[in-house]
């Protein structure tokens, strides 16, 4: 950003996804704040293992930059990019001025990729830490739900054509299921992650090799030690100048799945208030329509759907720059990243903490369900055959898919579970 630029003015354009949508945490975790003061903590870590294996750095030096770790000065760095047309060194010199001592000794040996990757992936973990949470309140509102409407009886539909009886909390299991993969999902993507590391332009850590003399064992201690200092288990043992792209494929394509699951669940959702068999939390004061006061649109339902599709769409930004990273990396994946990451994140985001308002003021109305049933009947076989195969297998299957499949899934989340959705609109 430019000196001077004023971009989060009314006289400029932001995203709605920040600006209307997505939580506050969220949006922190892509900040520049966020992101700037990561940078500086990956050099402090740097440092401080260099030092521990024997590197001429002082306890000074250290400490001064851990006493600067949240002092930015975003003006200047504007200005030293604008200047240097590099992103990196301009943090690095901002760093340096407020830490005159260690200005030298920040940054050493790494290459941009060093911060630039392994600040993403502490980002895309951090990121997957808030929505895991989310995703399983919602599944747990829902398992709610389905439990006490188990042996509710409803019309089924297939090609949306009246078919045979099911129960409410029964289709309700099927949105259920399909968001315990999303969740299975996300968990592996989130245990899979992998650090960057300590490796150096194209990966073979030659800059480190000649900073401790040939000493591969030191380099590996390196490696390992700011590994661990970034909380991660495992680090790449093969990169070029940045960490595979195919990473982001695979956390982009379950953030997309979940997108499907979600879209699904409210399509269903906006089919049934135009039945009126079911419908989504409306509050005293909501207004459904300008000009039709009478009317109970389901926009919750409709904002999930809309903010779905997008979602689905962005996988393809890393299926095509992964597909074109040249050799050891080229930098045409870098504008792309900056964009596609955080509208991924922001966006299912949003539509879980939507989604979890959906399902904590889901409506049924027993009445309409029953009168569209009896319309029904003639044309399946008896009342009575229909009506005691619901009874004998609907409350039952519920009640066993939830405890089976569901509870022990949720488990981990026990202590996130009373958490209210907050929608900023």
């Amino acid at each position: 950003m430019a000196a001077g630029d004023d971009r989060g003015s009314p006289d400029s354009y932001r995203s709605p996804l920040a600006s209307r949508y997505a939580s506050p945490e969220m949006c922190f975790v892509f900040s520049d704040r966020c992101k700037f003061r990561t940078w500086r903590q990956l050099w402090l870590w740097l440092a401080e293992a260099e030092q521990t294996l024997g590197l001429p750095i002082t306890d000074e030096q250290i400490q001064e930059m851990k006493s600067n770790l949240d002092n930015i000065d975003f003006k200047m760095a504007a200005e030293e990019e604008k200047r240097l047309r590099h992103d990196v060194m301009a943090h690095v010199h901002t760093f340096g001025h407020c830490c005159p001592k260690a200005a030298g000794i920040i940054h050493l040996g790494a290459t941009s990729c060093y911060v630039g990757d392994n600040t993403d992936l502490i980002i895309l973990r951090n990121a997957l830490d808030l929505l895991l949470p989310k995703l399983a309140r919602v599944i747990s509102r829902l398992a709610d739900f389905a439990k006490e409407r188990a042996s509710l009886p409803t019309l089924g539909f297939t090609h949306f054509q009246p078919a045979q009886l099911t129960t409410v909390g029964k289709r309700c299991c099927l949105w259920i299921q399909d968001l315990c993969m999303d969740l299975q999902n996300l968990k592996r993507v989130r245990d899979d992650l992998r650090f960057r590391g300590v490796k150096g332009t194209t990966g073979t850590q030659a800059s480190f090799l000649q900073l401790f003399e040939g000493d591969d064992h030191k380099v590996e201690q390196l490696d390992k030690m700011v590994t661990d200092k970034a909380g991660f288990k495992r680090a790449f043992i093969i990169t070029g100048q940045t960490y595979t792209r195919k990473v982001d494929i695979e956390v982009l394509s379950v953030l997309a799945s979940l997108g499907a699951s979600v879209h699904k669940i409210c399509t269903d959702i906006r089919l049934l208030a135009n039945l009126k068999e079911m419908e989504e939390p409306f509050e005293k004061q909501q207004i459904g329509s300008s000009a039709m006061p009478y009317k109970r649109n389901p926009m919750r339902s409709e904002r999930c759907c809309s903010l779905a599709r997008h979602l689905m769409t962005l996988v393809m930004d890393p299926l095509q720059t992964a597909s074109v990273q040249w050799f050891e990396r080229t930098l045409d994946d870098s504008a792309n990243r900056r964009i596609c990451l955080a509208e991924a994140f922001l966006t299912a985001d949003t539509i879980l903490n939507t989604l979890q308002n959906i399902s904590e003021g889901l409506v049924v109305y027993p009445k309409v369900i029953e009168r569209r049933i009896r319309q029904e009947l003639p044309f399946m076989a008896t009342e009575n055959i229909i009506m005691a195969m619901v009874k004998a297998g609907g409350s039952r299957q519920v009640q066993r898919f939830l405890e089976e499949e569901v509870y022990p899934l949720l488990k981990p989340y026990e202590s996130v579970m009373k958490v209210k959705a907050e929608l900023c609109l």
